[in-house]
Formats: structure tokens, sequence, C-alpha cells
């Protein structure tokens, strides 16, 4: 399964349209280990653009602090499942903690 972890000085990005990066996370569900990772420029923030490429990369999963309400749906019609207000730092650690059901959550930071 792919997870995508907006990404901005390395760490996880508060605002998901505005990360300056994604890392790209491939995790073997049955061991709840990391198989691959790489970080690829966001293509930008333009309505509607960053669900269809994420799906496009293969995308199962977003973890993120922030996401507005319409960024969400269309990842839903994407069929990509979201979770927001993740908390921490390091987006492999993020996924981890997701994926062991040890991630700590906080509000969703974005309120449009």
């Amino acid at each position: 399964m792919r997870y995508a972890v907006p990404v901005s000085g390395g760490r996880l990005s508060a605002h998901f349209g505005h990360c300056e990066q994604f890392a790209l996370i491939d995790v073997d569900e049955e061991r709840k280990e990391i198989a691959g990772k790489v970080f690829v420029p966001s293509p930008g923030h333009q309505p509607g653009l960053l669900p269809e490429w994420l799906a496009e990369q293969g995308v199962s999963v977003v973890i993120a602090s922030g996401m507005g309400t319409r960024a969400q749906a269309l990842f839903y019609q994407n069929r990509i499942q979201v979770v927001t207000g993740a908390l921490g730092d390091d987006p492999e650690r993020v996924v981890l903690d997701y994926i062991r059901g040890t991630l700590a959550i906080g509000d969703n930071i974005c309120d449009h």
C-alpha cells in the first residue's frame, strides 16, 4: 500500500495544499514496515489537481495535518483515504505510527 505525506522543509507540512513535496511511502501491511520511500516535488496547488495526481502515483492513503473539506471530498472520489490532524514531524514516523495504530491525532488545522 502506498501512503502520501505532504512535506515542507523535510517535515510534515502544516497545510496539505501548500507543501513543497510529497513523501510517497510504500508499506508492507503484513509486517507493518516501510518497504520504500521517495520524495517527489508537488505539482502545485490548483483546485482538483492533487487528488488525481496522487491517484496516478498509486497512493491509497494521505496523512496530513490540515486539509480543506473540498480536497477531502475529491480524494474520496479518487478512492483515496484521508487522515487529517496528524501530529508529528518525520513523514516516515507518521506513517509507521499510523499503521501501528499509535499516530497522535489533533484537530484538522485547515478551516476551508
